[in-house]
């Protein structure tokens, strides 16, 4: 069988991979898989670096919004030619994860047997996803990666790609993310899943295609996704206890007026609602909640000790919602750790985002390290 083809740089690609089992042995049929990808691939094809996003991240990991990407890329300016991920060396590819909503299967995909998903597609694991991208690059001929770098989800699959597949991972970069779910994490976004499905316009799930969305739940979890998302500090730096202009939420009577940063969440939630799938917002909160790389490895502390992947961990120390010392731990335990990198932000989680030269020093030392 050929290899699928390429599609142009920047451009949105996609392969069919078939039916998947999940790890709880459920089945998706009929996978397709969203990616795009920057630079050549090689004679080997063993110069890919695999992309790895976060939970409302898509594919487009580099160029402008347009008509086919309501949003810029989420880590433009790293890639490119003479760019830390430097696609005169690199094939960049980033896949979207299964369960989203930007080209890959995922609860508002149709189904077989018509209709979207909806409630019929499956909880899915960390390990799913590998599973699902390693099907994509195999798939496009791809059978060895010269490197997997994520953060958050992205950081979680990236851990699991160099435990599950450690004979075609050369190297990893972990960012952002620990070795499993702490119980915070787990309460914190199961508290987002219940906004989202106590939602009138839920509908179970099966929404999709009636004219409703639960868009006011979808809302609700990101406020509260936003605030673990960045750093205290920065918040009340930019906004304090500040009243937004034209509204006064220290009237006489409780009203609708609000702070300045209430504003501000109100924003954020009112784009993710414009560019993602509340079912897909549920299926990945989810799969971060079932993510721990110690299930059936003899628990943490030995999965790690079992890795042979040259690994690199990094992490912000003003995250709330992946504190640094997760990071600690996974290097500290790590079998084949090639260090421990800090990003100093008062931004918090998303300083992986938004700390470009701390984060391109990163890349450029984990990419040079060993060589």
């Amino acid at each position: 069988m050929h290899p699928a083809q390429l599609p142009p740089e920047g451009r949105p690609g996609s392969v069919a991979v078939g039916d998947v089992v999940t790890e709880a042995g459920a089945v998706i049929a009929d996978v397709t898989v969203a990616f795009e990808r920057w630079g050549r691939l090689n004679a080997e094809r063993d110069n890919v670096i695999l992309l790895e996003h976060a939970l409302t991240g898509d594919a487009h990991a580099c160029g402008p919004a347009g008509e086919d990407h309501p949003t810029p890329g989420w880590w433009n300016g790293m890639i490119g030619s003479g760019r830390a991920l430097d696609t005169d060396r690199y094939c960049i590819i980033c896949t979207n994860v299964i369960g989203g909503c930007r080209g890959t299967t995922g609860p508002g995909s149709p189904h077989p047997d018509g209709g979207a998903w909806g409630s019929r597609f499956p909880a899915i694991s960390v390990r799913d996803t590998v599973t699902v991208e390693r099907a994509a690059l195999r798939a496009l001929g791809v059978t060895r990666l010269a490197a997997v770098i994520g953060g958050s989800l992205g950081g979680a699959r990236a851990l699991e790609w160099s435990l599950m597949h450690p004979e075609e991972v050369d190297r990893a970069l972990v960012l952002c993310v620990g070795a499993r779910a702490s119980a915070w994490q787990i309460g914190i976004q199961s508290a987002q899943i219940q906004f989202i499905e106590s939602d009138p316009d839920w509908l179970g799930g099966d929404y999709h295609g009636t004219g409703r969305t639960p868009d006011r739940g979808l809302g609700f979890a990101r406020r509260v996704a936003h605030l673990t998302y960045r750093g205290e500090l920065e918040l009340d730096d930019r906004f304090g206890a500040a009243a937004q202009p034209g509204e006064d939420p220290l009237g006489p009577m409780r009203t609708a007026d609000r702070f300045q940063v209430e504003s501000y969440l109100d924003h954020q939630a009112d784009k993710l609602a414009a560019r993602f799938d509340a079912g897909s917002y549920v299926t990945l909160t989810d799969t971060l909640n079932r993510h721990d790389i110690g299930r059936g490895r003899g628990g943490l502390n030995d999965a790690l000790a079992a890795s042979t992947v040259p690994t690199m961990v990094a992490g912000v120390d003003t995250d709330i919602l992946y504190p640094f010392h997760q990071q600690e731990h996974l290097a500290r335990n790590l079998g084949n750790c090639l260090g421990l990198r800090r990003i100093d932000s008062p931004t918090g989680h998303d300083g992986f985002l938004t700390e470009f030269d701390q984060v391109e020093d990163i890349v450029l030392e984990f990419l040079d390290a060993g060589r």
